[in-house]
């Protein structure tokens, strides 16, 4: 039961984009270690640019 969870920041990503995630990541799952894409789950956590840090500044004050 492989549970793969994806955080992306919050820039507009479409849900066609989502469910391709989902879809790519469980094909890979289903055709590189042979599991069940039944019991495959697949997170995708959308992440606010404050919420995201590296170094010393979220990713919002970065690309300001």
């Amino acid at each position: 039961m492989p549970y793969v969870n994806i955080k992306i920041t919050d820039e507009g990503v479409t849900d066609a984009q989502k469910q391709q995630l989902i879809r790519g990541t469980t094909k890979l799952l289903v055709d590189t270690l042979n599991k069940n894409p039944e019991t495959t789950f697949v997170i995708i956590e959308e992440v606010n640019l404050n919420n995201w840090g590296i170094g010393y500044h979220s990713v919002k004050e970065r690309r300001k």
